[in-house]
């Protein structure tokens, strides 16, 4: 069982406390004891700092006892940045991984790489937030900037977690955060809906059947995309959706389970089913001209040889074709999570 020794101050104020630990016995049958020492937090009350050193002493000694401590105390953030990423590999979306992987590289191992894990402070943590304020080409944003905090906090609470650490210093309690203002997503009016469709009647059919899938059904974008003829029931209205599509650099249009694995059927319009069999028929009408050329496999929404469309495609499109039928529609968005909005 560890022991635990309170240390005050002149006051009689309780400011940190000693913890002791047995790893066994040496030759002379005494006890191998080692030590640490935990600063009680200023805002924490004697009776809570008295609860947290118990949950501490237990995790102390069995670190000693697994014979961790040594190795902990050295362990640098740049020696667990891969331990985690091997961790999060087969748990994050890969967009999302490739995205923490970037983090990981080209912000916090430069800046942060070299600290001991144990060392880590949230001063150190606050420097950070500041680099990324200042020494950006564009002034970011404080979503920008908490987007990235936010994969230092999970390296850092993975850490805790696997018990590297006691405390994550990166707890947004702990740190001053740039103001954060939510965004007002705007959206079509119905006038101004009624106004988009009417223009979108000599587009190519495939983005006239896009607009109107994601007005009917509410997918995402990459969603969209990655739909198949096979997914749709032409009998009853109804389109699956299955899959999203995602783009990492230097590798192919790839497919996943939707966000959440949100896997759903939805019921749309005559009209859009109508769209989508004239573009069944459009699609078979290029196979049988490309002969070979052809490279699809089903899906509604393609390049010229039949390949899957780029997941961005639609998004850019679609602000070029307002641009260029001049519309007066200021209220439009594709959000955060790619979907078309409509009030409509």
């Amino acid at each position: 069982m560890a022991h635990i020794k309170a240390n005050k101050n002149k006051a009689g104020k309780v400011i940190s406390y000693r913890i002791w630990a047995s790893d066994g016995y040496n030759g002379n049958g005494g006890q191998r004891l080692k030590s640490k020492t935990w600063k009680v937090p200023t805002d924490m009350t004697e009776k809570q700092a008295a609860k947290e050193v118990e949950r501490i002493a237990i995790q102390f000694e069995d670190e000693v006892k697994n014979g961790v401590v040594g190795s902990q105390r050295n362990l640098k953030l740049s020696d667990f940045i891969p331990m985690y990423l091997d961790v999060k590999k087969d748990i994050l979306a890969p967009r999302t991984y490739e995205t923490y992987t970037k983090i990981c590289s080209n912000l916090i191992l430069p800046l942060l790489g070299h600290i001991k894990l144990v060392d880590i402070k949230p001063a150190h943590v606050q420097q950070f937030i500041k680099y990324i304020q200042n020494n950006s080409n564009t002034k970011p944003s404080p979503s920008t900037i908490k987007r990235k905090l936010a994969v230092l906090q999970s390296v850092l609470h993975q850490a805790v977690k696997l018990g590297l650490i006691q405390t994550n210093p990166a707890n947004a309690e702990r740190l001053t955060m740039p103001k954060v203002i939510t965004p007002k997503v705007e959206i079509f009016t119905k006038q101004e809906a009624i106004e988009m469709l009417s223009c979108l009647e000599d587009e190519p059919l495939q983005y006239k059947a896009i607009v109107y899938l994601a007005i009917m059904s509410g997918a995402r974008e990459g969603e969209l995309t990655a739909l198949k003829f096979s997914d749709v029931v032409f009998i009853n209205n109804r389109i699956t959706i299955e899959r999203a599509a995602y783009k990492l650099k230097g590798e192919p249009i790839t497919t996943k389970p939707p966000k959440d694995n949100d896997v759903r059927t939805v019921k749309i319009d005559e009209y859009t089913i109508d769209l989508i069999r004239q573009l069944k028929a459009e699609k078979e009408r290029e196979r049988l001209r490309l002969g070979t050329a052809w490279e699809g496999d089903e899906w509604l929404f393609t390049t010229w040889n039949g390949s899957i469309m780029h997941p961005a495609t639609p998004s850019h499109w679609f602000r070029d074709f307002l641009n260029v039928m001049d519309l007066n529609i200021v209220n439009f968005t594709l959000c955060a999570t790619h979907q078309l909005h409509f009030n409509y």
